[in-house]
């Protein structure tokens, strides 16, 4: 089993590469099927979905309008329990347009609901949300999630766009912390 240290913690291969790439061909084709005619919105919250906001616009085929924002609750390994502010919509006018959130990891859900109300002041045709990762058993706020990649516990998790105290990013699997 491949393992990994980042600063003091230790992780190990929990979901390669090849199931990631695979799971995102899946989803593309459900995406180009639900956007068929239309173009995409797509915006990714920073810094966690460059990566798989990347691989899933070479995977789709529909046309991309590519934007970020930055929000955030957490800070380490911990959530805050507070949506802060980096870098926010601003000026980007979305109305009439079919907008699609993309997140590396949906875990209390507290940051995506925060988006999901900001955006619905937005006047978007439609929104939907696209999450590499999700966490059922930590979600505080329930909000749809229309593109799944996996369903995962509440282990904590790096690579594929994920960090701990900024490392790990650039790792091509998802590592779990090991026990």
């Amino acid at each position: 089993m491949k393992k990994v240290t980042l600063h003091d913690k230790t992780f190990e291969e929990y979901i390669s590469r090849e199931k990631i790439q695979t799971r995102i061909d899946e989803l593309a084709i459900e995406i180009d099927k639900d956007y068929a005619d239309k173009t995409i919105t797509m915006v990714g919250n920073l810094t966690g979905a460059f990566i798989i906001m990347a691989d899933l616009c070479r995977h789709i085929h529909t046309p991309v309008d590519v934007k970020f924002v930055k929000y955030s609750s957490y800070e380490g390994m911990a959530t805050t329990h507070v949506v802060k502010e980096r870098m926010g919509f601003g000026g980007m006018d979305l109305s009439g347009r079919h907008v699609m959130i993309v997140e590396d990891i949906i875990d209390t859900g507290l940051t995506l609901h925060y988006l999901l109300d900001l955006l619905k002041h937005k006047g978007a045709a439609s929104i939907k949300v696209f999450s590499l990762l999700l966490k059922p058993d930590s979600v505080q706020k329930e909000v749809q999630v229309d593109y799944v990649g996996f369903d995962i516990p509440n282990d904590f998790v790096v690579g594929y766009g994920l960090d701990y105290d900024g490392m790990g990013r650039d790792l091509d699997s998802i590592y779990k912390l090991s026990s």
